[in-house]
């Protein structure tokens, strides 16, 4: 069995590294993840990498999704098909650290062990994949893996928990108050007096949802009860925040490696046009609404300012290898700190990799960084 820690993606040339590239998944951003997933596939240097593709349904089911990469795209405004178990042959991971293999089970056909995977690539958005949870597995088989561990996916992912977490750590906040689909449900009234108290409109969002889904920006009183159900289709835990007036403003930070200190990106403004009252779902992907300054005109002391802040947010809810920070620069000159995503969309024309490229690192390259990093940690406490 190969030493995980011993293998890097400068190995020799008679060594690849087996990468498993990860994707799909339960969560209502299964199609973005594809997307995001469909790009870094293309990359991937077959002289330096193995790369085992692997999809997850919407219903849980791992296959081997061999030869499907040029369907995972957006064409023509449509999101790719979602993965069955038409795409690809049943795939297994045990959570044994003695034998870190992809079984691949066939109908009729004795399984076949495709060998050990040196590092796995999760580009998973959302619940059950992004917070936690298959960073557990991974820990559980002693398998390294792009991005942060299960402590910070899961904070990361909560936007109540990360809010609380950033608050304590002295970083800059919006007014918000958290609710959760009983207690909708048993008393609305008090619902709605917590909610005037942070002046209308009010965005009310799930609290553990991606790339803009169940969110609803809230005028008055009463739309809020609709809001609140379309929220809770994807999460019974809500989050409701005053609306903050200002600049939309992204940050994308780097881990170091070897006990190197973060890095953070160069700025980018988020613009949105069309008629969109915020960065809805269609605004990011769709339909091509939203205007990006890359880099944000900013004085310098204030893209000094955002950078730092960008570190200590990763710093503070520990977060490892990648993230974007998402800030507001809001009428009076502070920022603050809206959001944390630890697997951000990941294709050439999403943020992260834009605001990377824009610092100098190009896509292949950061994706090698990030491989680079992710086998020079072990895998367990850290």
């Amino acid at each position: 069995m190969s030493d995980p820690i011993a293998v890097s993606a400068q190995s020799a040339s008679d060594v690849k590294v087996r990468v498993a590239v990860v994707f799909g998944g339960r969560s209502s951003e299964h199609a973005i993840s594809c997307v995001t997933a469909g790009s870094v596939l293309k990359v991937l240097d077959p002289q330096r990498y193995e790369v085992v593709p692997v999809g997850i349904s919407t219903d849980g089911r791992w296959v081997l999704a061999d030869g499907i990469s040029e369907q995972l795209a957006i064409t023509d405004g449509s999101l790719p098909p979602r993965l069955d178990e038409t795409s690809g042959a049943l795939v297994t991971m045990a959570p044994d650290p003695t034998a870190r293999e992809l079984t691949v089970h066939e109908p009729g056909a004795v399984p076949k062990v495709l060998g050990d995977v040196h590092v796995v690539l999760p580009l998973l958005h959302g619940p059950y994949g992004e917070d936690g949870t298959l960073q557990g597995l991974l820990e559980l088989a002693g398998i390294p893996y792009v991005g942060s561990g299960v402590l910070s996916s899961a904070v990361s992912m909560d936007k109540d928990v990360m809010k609380r977490l950033l608050a304590a750590s002295g970083l800059p906040v919006g007014p918000y108050v958290t609710v959760r689909a009983a207690q909708w449900d048993r008393d609305p009234a008090a619902v709605h007096e917590a909610v005037a108290v942070l002046d209308y409109p009010v965005f009310v969002k799930p609290a553990r949802a991606g790339s803009s889904n169940g969110i609803s920006k809230v005028h008055a009183p009463e739309q809020l009860a609709a809001a609140i159900e379309a929220a809770r289709v994807h999460d019974p835990k809500l989050v409701i925040e005053g609306m903050l007036r200002g600049r939309e403003i992204e940050v994308g930070v780097l881990a170091g490696i070897d006990g190197a200190a973060p890095e953070a990106s160069v700025p980018a403004e988020i613009k949105v046009r069309g008629g969109h009252e915020f960065y809805d779902f269609e605004a990011k992907y769709l339909d091509g609404s939203t205007d990006v300054d890359l880099p944000a005109q900013l004085e310098e002391s204030q893209t000094a300012e955002i950078r730092r802040l960008a570190v200590e947010a990763f710093l503070a809810l520990e977060c490892e290898g990648l993230a974007r920070v998402d800030f507001f620069l809001l009428e009076d000159g502070r920022f603050v700190v809206n959001e944390i995503n630890t697997m951000p969309g990941f294709t050439p024309t999403s943020m992260f990799p834009q605001m990377w490229a824009a610092t100098g690192v190009g896509y292949a390259e950061l994706v090698d960084r990030l491989l680079s990093e992710a086998l020079a940690r072990p895998a367990g406490l850290r």
